[in-house]
């Protein structure tokens, strides 16, 4: 690549995170804008759209005060999925955005799950994937059911970076990866499900690849004149940033949930893991948990400490010392397990369990969620790797990284940017301008690695036992 830049952006779950990267993958400049979530009665987890908007605007603004805007390729967006915005003609949103972690629609969801054969499941996703409440057709189903004059006037449900490109650039274009549980193998939307809800189907916009470009930026924005790639979601964003493109390769990221993921082209049905098709030469099996910054961020709220001070806590109680078993299921669980019920729990205090303890406990408790999904997608993949790449802002803990790779058994090794989804989108933007021919030449290029940490195999059985336990005490508290 030559001397010019890129830019990335992830639109996620608290925050824009936005960088411009030069032709070794070093940030040239950086932005991050935080907006709020507002969690209601029912299950309701919504944002306003108008803040993602915002702050990607402040970011454009902020790097053509900074950077020479003429040097930079292209723009790459990604974002949280299975978040989805109901809009009008004009693009406006008629609601609040319904963020991932929202249940509303789990009687939908139970109803449209019960009306599918697992043999269409295995047909359509490769794996018996349940309807789950945050399924773009469950939002349908609800929003026709429970607010029908907003879904009359809905003419498009988008995903948060499909909203802000079009917001963007005025093209109303996604790509296949992200419309998770709504495409086949062929990347095209799966019609006998879309017939399941009236009216879903006219309300999905086309799919483009993830590597073209869905336009430029409008004249009298920040940045006009940008290209815009389409991009793509968050977890495989991430999977790119940190350098995954291969089969045989995994990969671990952490932020407010923990995503899992390994490349391969073999499938062994699987019930709890996503296995996309292939795209982009890249077949993934992953999945998703439903908390791990969440709840490290529950425990200092709870607490009153700065999410900076738990690792310093955690450090202070030594493993095997009186640490008590947390369970982090505080608003159920997704993958691999996806069980909407299930609830979070401290099991084995005593009297000597003190902060530094707990603050370990929701260390290791988060780790066993994403060992246990781990464990799951080596049986999809039909793969063992034991050396994982990772990132992400929950990565940025020594302890807690130690902790991990203890906890799984497996070698991590973190890459040197902070947010590998925004070096994903970059990437990805870099394949749509033609600076590089594919994926795997861009991250090569991109990706380095950081800090190494090897598990301790004197651990093994401890985490061992502690991990079955782990799995007893969720069946034990949730027999139906």
């Amino acid at each position: 690549m030559d001397d010019g830049y890129l830019i990335g952006m992830d639109v996620g779950t608290t925050a824009v995170k936005a960088a411009v990267f030069d032709a070794d993958g070093a940030i040239v400049d950086r932005y991050v804008g935080q907006y709020p979530i507002t969690r209601q009665q029912g299950g309701r987890v919504e944002q306003d759209p108008e803040d993602w908007m915002r702050h990607v605007l402040a970011a454009l603004s902020q790097f053509q005060a900074n950077v020479d805007l003429a040097r930079v390729h292209a723009l790459g967006l990604s974002s949280q999925v299975n978040t989805h915005v109901f809009v009008d003609a004009e693009g406006r949103a008629l609601a609040p955005a319904i963020v991932w972690q929202d249940g509303r629609a789990a009687a939908e969801a139970a109803e449209l799950d019960g009306r599918i054969a697992e043999a269409d499941k295995l047909a359509w996703w490769g794996a018996p994937l349940p309807v789950d409440a945050s399924h773009c057709l469950s939002r349908m189903a609800h929003m026709a059911r429970h607010a029908p004059d907003i879904w009359a006037r809905t003419d498009k449900v988008l995903l948060p970076k499909d909203f802000c490109i079009g917001r963007l650039t005025g093209a109303r274009l996604t790509d296949p990866i992200s419309n998770v549980g709504l495409i086949d193998p062929g990347l095209c939307h799966v019609a006998p499900l879309l017939s399941l809800v009236d009216g879903a189907a006219e309300r999905l916009v086309p799919i483009a690849p993830m590597t073209a470009i869905a336009g430029e930026v409008r004249q009298g924005l920040p940045g006009a004149g940008l290209k815009v790639a389409i991009g793509t979601m968050d977890a495989w964003s991430g999977m790119l940033g940190v350098g995954v493109t291969a089969p045989g390769q995994a990969y671990y990221l952490s932020g407010t949930s923990e995503i899992v993921g390994i490349v391969s082209d073999d499938v062994a049905p699987t019930p709890g893991v996503i296995a996309f098709p292939r795209c982009e030469g890249i077949r993934l099996h992953v999945g998703p948990t439903q908390s791990g910054g969440a709840s490290k961020d529950w425990f200092c709220r709870l607490m009153g400490i700065a999410p900076d001070a738990m690792a310093d806590l955690a450090a202070r109680a030594g493993a095997r010392a009186h640490v008590p078993l947390f369970v982090p299921h505080l608003q159920g669980e997704r993958a691999p397990i996806w069980d909407a019920d299930a609830r979070g729990m401290f099991l084995e205090l005593d009297a000597s369990a003190g902060a530094p303890e707990l603050a370990r406990a929701v260390y290791e408790g988060v780790a066993h969620s994403a060992r246990w999904l781990l464990d799951t997608l080596r049986q999809s993949a039909v793969q063992a790797p034991q050396s994982v790449r990772s990132g992400g802002g929950g990565f940025r803990s020594d302890v807690w990284n130690q902790i991990r790779a203890d906890v799984l058994g497996v070698r991590l090794e973190r890459v040197a940017v902070t947010d590998p989804g925004v070096l994903g989108a970059a990437g990805i933007a870099s394949v749509a301008a033609g600076l590089h021919t594919s994926l795997a030449e861009a991250f090569d290029a991109l990706v380095s690695i950081d800090r190494v940490y090897e598990p301790d195999p004197a651990m093994a059985p401890y985490y061992d036992e502690r991990f079955a336990r782990y799995k007893r005490a969720y069946f034990n508290n949730n027999r139906r």
